[in-house]
């Protein structure tokens, strides 16, 4: 069961939509076999021209915090300035899951 997630909000920059798509499939793949990562989805927000979420689920923060420093993590923090104009991290505690 998840105990410990993210939630990060990211506003593309306009004209790097296609470019945060094609990112975000990448980190896909870089998450694909990251121990105590449960779960990992990126999504683009219905009606909001550039707007994405990435929500992830982990045994615990502990696992969290590897994915954080791991390959994935350090990738968004180097590519965040040149794709996004904004991002924001959510660290969300589960309280209840299905």
């Amino acid at each position: 069961m998840a105990k410990f997630a993210f939630l990060i909000e990211m506003k593309a920059k306009p004209g790097k939509e296609a470019e945060v798509e094609a990112f975000l499939a990448s980190e896909a793949l870089l998450v694909k076999d990251e121990p105590g990562n449960l779960t990992w989805h990126g999504s683009k927000v219905e009606g909001e021209t550039g707007l994405y979420r990435v929500f992830d689920t982990f045994v615990d923060e502990a696992a969290g915090e590897a994915h954080m420093a791991g390959p994935a993590g350090q990738e968004f923090v180097q590519r965040a300035d040149d794709l996004f104009v904004e991002t924001k991290v959510l660290r969300l505690h589960v309280v209840a899951s299905k």
